[in-house]
């Protein structure tokens, strides 16, 4: 029996973010991103009637395990914005940010949204073959936009997919 347990391959829920969720959104992100984002921002974003996230919880597990991943998200004037999005490092390539992103496409479109903009570090290949398999197409570029721990710059890719 338990070695059954021991192999079970994970399964995850993807819900709605509470306002719950953000101490542990924020810590997720400290670990994926040097711009780190504490608690309060995560509160105060989703706070707002524009705002929306989901998280990825583990139905399987038997003890808490750290947050597998979200994605944050607003809509105004037609269009939505991916604000954020990160997976656990240790679940890449695991489905979690396609499900994740399809989530956010989905309520932007309920929403009214006719497209979806984010912006995404050109050197970070696997978003962007993520983002490119979801749709979402370069639509413009701002050069020396982030800065990594070392100094070095980078270009962010701004990226959007038609939502109707």
């Amino acid at each position: 029996m338990l070695e059954s347990y021991l192999t079970l391959k994970a399964e995850y829920e993807i819900v709605p973010m509470q306002l719950r969720d953000c101490a542990e959104v924020a810590t997720l992100h400290g670990e994926r991103f040097s711009r780190v984002w504490d608690e309060t921002e995560f509160q105060n974003l989703l706070s707002q009637d524009t705002t929306f996230g989901f998280v990825a919880r583990q139905t399987n597990a038997i003890l808490k395990k750290p947050l597998p991943g979200f994605v944050l998200a607003r809509h105004a004037a037609g269009e939505a914005e991916i604000l954020t999005v990160a997976v656990n490092a240790k679940l890449g390539r695991a489905g979690l940010g396609w499900r994740l992103m399809q989530a956010a496409l989905r309520e932007a479109r309920n929403r009214g949204g006719e497209a979806m903009f984010l912006e995404v570090d050109g050197t970070n290949q696997p978003a962007l073959g993520l983002y490119r398999k979801l749709g979402f197409e370069k639509v413009g570029e701002r050069k020396a936009y982030y800065v990594d721990e070392s100094g070095a710059k980078s270009t962010a890719l701004v990226m959007r997919r038609v939502l109707r």
